[in-house]
């Protein structure tokens, strides 16, 4: 019996390896204490409406003691936008979206983005389809995997009264749970910091000019070349210094 399980084990264990959630440490909160008092303060002033007053309490939890959560994050993003801080709204958005993927938040980043003319927020229905099928990704998947695990014992258990079909049901099974996760798995997008950043034909500072960014574009990550994010702008290919964007996973 312990050998069925080790195989059944061995067969899944590639899709939950890539089926688990990367945790940045910059969003982890074990082992980081929790300042009470202090967050109790902040919420306090965002309530009475003192939000200038709130604001570095807020960001001290998430830059100092990296106190992470997706209410925190929205209440600081509406602090910024009571500021008519907006970069810093729209990358407080797209870190409450990347944590807690609502609708509401997609539509208030897109209206926000439209109004300041910026690239990267879609205002399509597969945008907001999209949106929802992230809400669920790990839920879902977590159920993918389950099943492919009771499916792989069960089929261990009966190998010699299991018909052929019945294993190629199962592999079909694997390789949609497979599709699901790399075609539909959360990928990493890069919030333009500062303004002025030059989108480059290539990872050089002698490549063609494409473009200049401003501060709250949204550009998709697909990958890194030494000190540059290769990015997807306009659809195409491009390339931005890493020190220029935040990156959001």
């Amino acid at each position: 019996m312990r050998t069925l399980f080790f195989f059944a084990y061995l067969i899944t264990l590639p899709f939950w390896t890539l089926a688990s959630e990367k945790k940045n440490d910059f969003f982890s909160l074990a082992g980081r204490p929790l300042i009470l008092g202090q967050a109790q303060r902040a919420d306090s002033l965002f309530e009475q409406g003192q939000y200038e007053a709130a604001l570095p309490l807020y960001r001290a939890q998430v830059w100092r003691q990296r106190q992470v959560s997706a209410r925190l994050l929205v209440r600081l993003a509406y602090a910024e936008h009571q500021q008519a801080h907006y970069a810093a709204e729209l990358l407080y958005l797209n870190m409450a979206l990347a944590r807690q993927p609502r609708l509401s938040t997609w539509r208030q980043l897109a209206a926000l983005a439209q109004r300041q003319r910026l690239v990267g927020y879609p205002t399509t229905w597969q945008q907001e389809v999209r949106v929802q099928v992230l809400r669920y990704y790990y839920p879902v998947l977590q159920g993918l995997l389950t099943v492919a695990v009771l499916g792989a014992v069960g089929l261990l258990l009966r190998h010699r009264r299991t018909g052929r079909g019945t294993w190629v049901v199962f592999g079909a099974y694997v390789l949609a749970t497979g599709a699901y996760l790399r075609w539909l798995r959360p990928a990493p997008t890069g919030i333009v910091a500062r303004p002025g950043v030059a989108l480059m034909a290539g990872p050089g500072a002698g490549a063609a000019w494409l473009s200049t960014a401003a501060p709250g574009d949204r550009l998709p990550v697909l990958g890194r070349q030494d000190i540059w994010l290769r990015v997807r702008w306009q659809e195409r290919v491009a390339y931005v210094r890493a020190a220029d964007a935040f990156v959001v996973e």
